[in-house]
Parts: C-alpha cells; sequence; structure tokens
C-alpha cells in the first residue's frame, strides 16, 4: 500500500503496478539488483517480504532472471521495456477476433511525431 488517502487511509495500487515499478527500477540500472536495492530505489515504505514476493511472480512470469551471488539473489530484467511492451501488443492483437481493425483505431491515435516514426519503419521493411 502507498500513499495516504483521505482520513488517513492508504490507498491501493492498481493490478500490476507494483509489478511495473519493479520493472522500472530494474531497466534503470545496467547491473542485477537485489530485493533491497528495489525496495529502496521504489520507495513508498514497501515492505521488503512485499518487494521480494513481486520479484518472485515475476520470475515465475518469465520477466526476470534471479542471479545468485553467494546467499544474495540478485535479479535483471529478461526482455527491455520495447520487447516487452511489443510482446504486449502481439499479444493483444492475438486476443482479438479482428487485429486490422485493432490496428487501423492504434494508427489513428498516433502522435505525428509517432506516425512518421512508423511509416519510416515501414518503409524500411522487416529488420
Amino acid at each position: 500500500m502507498a500513499g495516504g488517502g483521505p482520513h488517513g487511509r492508504t490507498e491501493r495500487r492498481s493490478p500490476g503496478e507494483l509489478e511495473s515499478e519493479v520493472l522500472t527500477a530494474l531497466w534503470s540500472t545496467e547491473r542485477p539488483l537485489t530485493p533491497a536495492e528495489i525496495q529502496l530505489e521504489i520507495g513508498g515504505g514497501l515492505a521488503y517480504n512485499t518487494v521480494h514476493t513481486i520479484l518472485k511472480r515475476l520470475y515465475d512470469k518469465g520477466l526476470v532472471l534471479r542471479e545468485v551471488d553467494g546467499r544474495r539473489g540478485a535479479y535483471r530484467p529478461a526482455k527491455d521495456a520495447a520487447e516487452l511492451t511489443a510482446q504486449a501488443m502481439r499479444d493483444a492483437l492475438d486476443r482479438g477476433p479482428d487485429p486490422i481493425a485493432v490496428l487501423r483505431r492504434f494508427v489513428t491515435g498516433l502522435s505525428p511525431e509517432e506516425e512518421h516514426a512508423l511509416r519510416e519503419l515501414l518503409a524500411r521493411g522487416p529488420a
């Protein structure tokens, strides 16, 4: 739980928000981080056990890799942010009944800069 709400109550993070915060902390460095280092990076009064539980869930999903150094485990992301986002987009397209309609809707919401980048990528062809 994080942040103080009205009447002194704490507000809950939305589902997946803690996982995103942990991944962001891992993406912000070139080296694996221990749960204690991640706890400091995220802040917000999270308990060490909470961070450890999130890391276990991410590990079970294949989103982080664990490196053991003596008794301490350190974690690093299995994929960079762009890879993970691209996979999520691909998964979303595969779930829907009409992926072309989804792509049309997606493209109409792009900023001019994003549209320009997409046009350049499509003109170059597969990498």
